[in-house]
C-alpha cells in the first residue's frame, strides 16, 4: 500500500527537526565526531587543510606548490615550560630526524617551527637539482623574529644541535659504506654522536679557522662530519637563493691514495645532489679536464700540485671556495709541499674558513702552520697529551747568570713580542711571578718601556689604560698574576707568557703550557732559570723532547 504525501512530509519534517536539535545542542556530539563531519564537508567542497597533507586543486607550473589559496601558516603549539637542551645529548634511534624544539642559546629563545612539509627542488647554477626540507628555524629576541638562513655562523648559532639535513647526510654516509651495520665507532656509538664531530661542528659554528692537533691525519669520522657540515651549509645558502660558481669545499691531500679515500667517503652524498671530484697525478690531465667540464662539483679533493696545474689551464675556478681543509702537514717540512699549498691558498680570493690537520709535533713545522693561519683560530683536539694540547706553542727556556740578567732578558722577550706586528695586534702578554716576590721593580721596568700594566686583583689592584707608541700603534697590555692564581685565570687569551723567576712547580708549568694561546698559532712561553733552578732542568728537557722542540746546550749543562 502506497504511503500518502502527508506521511512522507511528516517523516521529512521529523528528520529536519532532529538535525536542528543536534546543531543547537553541541554537547550531544563529541569533538571527534565533529572533526569527522567537518572533514567530510571540506572533502565535498574540494579543499583540505595543510595538515591533511594534500589538496584536490590541480597544480599549475606557475604555482607548483598550490599556494594560491592563501593557506595560513599553522605552527606547532609550544610547550609552556621550555627546557634548555644540551649539545652533547644523544639522539634516540627511533627519532633520527628529530631536533631540539626549544631551548636557550646565547641568551635567546630558540623556537623550531614545522611549517608545511613539502619537498622543494632547488636548481643551482650548474643546472643540478637538490631536494631539501623547507622547515625554518627562527630566533625570538625582544619580541622580534629573526630568520636564520644567513651565513653559516648565523645558521649554526641558531641551534644547539646539528640540523636535520646534516644528520641525514651522516646517516646516508654510514648506511652506504656499512649497509650491514658493521660500523662500530668509539664505544659502539653511531657516527652522529662522534665526539670529534660535535666539537668540530661547534667550532665551525663560530666562523673562525680551526687547528686540529690530535696528531694524526683525517680519518673516516672526521671526513664524514666535514662533508656533512659543508653539505648543510650549501643547503642553507641555496635556500636563500645564493648561487655557486665553483666548488664550495676544497680538500687538499698529500697523495693519490688519500684523495681516493676522501672521495669514496663523500660519494654517498651524490644522492643528495653533492658531487665530489678527485684530482691527482694518477690520472691523465685531459681526462680530469673533461670531467670538470662535464660536472661542476661542490667538493673538490686534490693534491696541491695537480690543482695548481689545472687552475693555470683555467679548467677550474677555486677563487670562491668557502671551506678549505688542509691535510698532510707532515709533508710541509720539505718546503715544496708548503709552497704549493700557499699558492693554492692565495688563489682563493673570497672569505674562506680553513681547517688544518697539524699531525706533526716537530717544532720545525710550526712556521708552516703560522703562514697558513694568520688570524684567530680555534684549537680542536680530543688528545689530552701535552704534545697535542701545546702544539704550535714555542717553548723558549733561557739560562741566566744573575737575577738582573733574568729581568733584562724578560723585557727583551716583551720587546720581541711587540716587534712582531701580528702578535702586537692580536695577543696579550702575561707575567707569572711568585706570591712573595717584590714586583715593584718589574712594574717599573715594564712601565719604563712604555707598556701599560694590568695587575690581578689578587695582588695590589692597579690598572692603567693602553698606550701608543710614536707610530700610533697600540702597545700590548701586560698582565701580571701570581702563581696561586694560575688555575683561576683564563690563560687561553694570552699568546705570550713570561716566567721571569722560575718559582713554579712542573705541574704549574704544564698547566700554563696546555692552557695558553687557545686562539692563535703564535704562542710563545718564555722561562728564565739560574743555577739555583737546576732541579727543574731534567723535567723541562723531557717536556721539550716530548713536544719535539730543540733543547739548548746550556740547559743540558744545567
Amino acid at each position: 500500500m502506497a504511503k500518502g504525501d502527508d506521511t512522507v512530509r511528516r517523516k521529512k519534517n521529523k528528520a529536519q527537526r532532529k538535525k536542528l536539535n543536534r546543531k543547537s545542542d553541541s554537547s550531544t556530539v563529541s569533538a571527534r565526531v565533529a572533526s569527522i563531519i567537518a572533514a567530510k564537508k571540506r572533502r565535498k567542497a574540494g579543499k583540505r587543510r595543510i595538515c591533511q597533507g594534500m589538496c584536490f586543486s590541480l597544480l599549475i607550473p606557475d604555482d607548483p606548490f598550490n599556494e594560491r589559496l592563501d593557506k595560513k601558516d599553522i605552527s606547532r603549539r609550544e610547550p609552556q615550560k621550555p627546557k634548555s637542551s644540551k649539545l652533547d645529548r644523544k639522539v634516540s634511534a627511533k627519532r633520527k630526524d628529530s631536533v631540539a624544539t626549544k631551548g636557550s642559546v646565547l641568551g635567546h629563545n630558540v623556537a623550531l617551527k614545522d611549517e608545511q612539509k613539502k619537498s622543494v627542488t632547488l636548481i643551482n647554477n650548474m643546472g643540478k637539482s637538490r631536494h631539501i626540507d623547507s622547515g625554518k628555524m627562527e630566533i625570538q629576541q625582544d619580541g622580534k623574529k629573526v630568520g636564520l638562513h644567513g651565513n653559516q655562523e648565523q645558521a649554526c648559532k641558531s641551534s644547539d644541535f646539528p640540523s636535520k639535513y646534516l644528520i641525514l647526510c651522516l646517516k646516508v654516509i654510514e648506511d652506504t659504506l656499512y649497509p650491514d651495520g658493521t660500523y662500530n665507532g668509539e664505544e659502539g656509538k653511531q657516527l652522529l654522536v662522534n665526539p670529534w664531530g660535535i666539537e668540530f661542528w661547534k667550532c665551525y659554528s663560530v666562523g673562525k679557522d680551526i687547528l686540529e692537533t690530535s696528531g694524526s691525519s683525517s680519518d673516516f669520522e672526521q671526513i664524514a662530519w666535514i662533508a656533512s657540515t659543508a653539505s648543510d651549509v650549501i643547503s642553507r645558502r641555496e635556500r636563500e637563493g645564493h648561487l655557486f660558481t665553483g666548488p664550495f669545499l676544497l680538500f687538499i691531500v698529500p697523495s693519490k691514495e688519500k684523495a681516493l679515500k676522501v672521495r669514496s667517503l663523500c660519494k654517498p652524498l651524490k644522492a643528495q645532489g653533492i658531487h665530489t671530484v678527485s684530482l691527482h697525478p694518477g690520472a691523465s690531465i685531459d681526462h680530469q679536464i673533461n670531467g670538470l667540464q662535464s660536472c661542476e662539483p661542490e667538493f673538490l679533493v686534490s693534491t696541491p700540485e695537480r690543482l695548481l696545474e689545472l687552475v693555470s689551464l683555467k679548467a677550474t675556478d677555486i677563487s670562491g671556495v668557502s671551506m678549505l681543509v688542509i691535510d698532510g702537514m707532515e709533508s710541509a717540512s720539505g718546503g715544496c709541499y708548503l709552497d704549493t699549498v700557499k699558492s693554492v691558498r692565495q688563489s682563493i680570493s673570497g672569505k674562506s674558513y680553513s681547517l688544518v690537520f697539524f699531525n706533526s709535533f716537530n717544532n720545525a713545522d710550526v712556521p708552516a702552520v703560522q703562514s697558513l693561519l694568520t688570524g684567530l683560530v680555534y684549537r680542536l683536539s680530543l688528545n689530552d697529551s701535552v704534545a697535542s694540547q701545546s702544539a704550535g706553542i714555542i717553548q723558549s727556556i733561557h739560562v741566566c747568570s744573575s737575577k738582573e740578567e733574568r729581568t733584562m732578558k724578560g723585557i727583551q722577550a716583551l720587546d720581541n713580542a711587540y716587534s712582531n706586528q701580528i702578535i702586537a695586534q692580536h695577543l696579550k702578554v702575561l707575567y707569572v711571578v711568585g706570591k712573595d716576590n717584590n714586583i715593584q721593580k718589574l712594574v717599573s721596568a715594564v712601565k719604563f718601556k712604555g707598556y701599560s700594566i694590568s695587575i690581578s686583583s689578587y695582588l695590589n689592584s692597579m690598572e692603567s689604560g693602553n698606550s701608543l707608541d710614536c707610530g700610533g700603534r697600540m702597545r700590548p697590555t701586560v698582565s701580571i698574576i701570581d702563581t696561586e692564581n694560575i688555575s683561576c685565570t683564563d690563560l687561553g687569551e694570552y699568546g705570550v707568557v713570561i716566567i721571569p723567576d722560575f718559582v713554579l712547580s712542573i705541574d704549574d708549568y704544564l698547566q700554563i703550557l696546555t692552557r695558553m694561546a687557545r686562539h692563535t698559532v703564535n704562542g710563545v712561553l718564555h722561562s728564565f732559570l739560574t743555577k739555583d733552578d737546576s732541579q727543574h732542568a731534567g723535567p723541562l728537557i723531557e717536556i721539550l723532547e716530548q713536544c719535539g722542540q730543540e733543547v739548548a746546550e746550556e740547559l743540558r749543562n744545567l
